[in-house]
């Protein structure tokens, strides 16, 4: 009998099929991995815009991990566009609550058009209530600017903001 890892990823749906929900969900098939998801918002994007954004209600991706956890459980969870202060507030409750390891937080921000996906007041919660979660945190060099809250630029810069 083959195992697989269990990965779940919280995060946005992007309808481009080229980031968030999608994007790792391919992934996690790749690395044969049974992938599951809970839905913190729907996007209407492409490669080249976000249109528009539509938060899923912080109670119901509350269910959404629980159903998840409940009955499949998961080695690992993959954390992406959280949008607001209140679904951060959520979604760190949910990883205290099942003890979820291996965590990997993706600081989504801004899209790869430039477009806004984190409310500036969502920022504070990042930082105090998800990140001391985190195994992992990928952020890019603009994202890892706001959460240090000075630029990283440089070679120097970034090994100085990984530490």
């Amino acid at each position: 009998m083959t195992t697989y890892y269990r990965a779940l990823t919280i995060a946005g749906s992007d309808s481009g099929g080229g980031a968030g929900i999608q994007a790792d969900l391919k992934t996690f098939s790749a690395l044969g991995c049974f992938g599951m998801s809970a839905i913190t918002a729907l996007t209407a994007q492409n490669t080249r815009v976000v249109t528009g954004i539509f938060p899923a209600p912080p109670e119901f991706i509350g269910e959404q991990i629980d159903a998840v956890m409940a009955d499949i459980g998961a080695d690992a969870v993959k954390i992406g566009m959280l949008h607001s202060p209140e679904v951060i507030e959520t979604v760190a409750a949910k990883l205290k609550q099942w003890a979820c390891p291996n965590v990997v937080v993706d600081p989504v921000m801004i899209s790869k058009s430039g477009d806004k996906l984190l409310l500036d007041d969502a920022v504070t919660a990042l930082k105090e209530r998800l990140l001391p979660l985190a195994t992992v945190i990928t952020p890019n060099l603009p994202e890892a600017s706001v959460l240090l809250g000075r630029p990283v630029e440089t070679a120097g810069d970034m090994a100085d903001a990984a530490r």
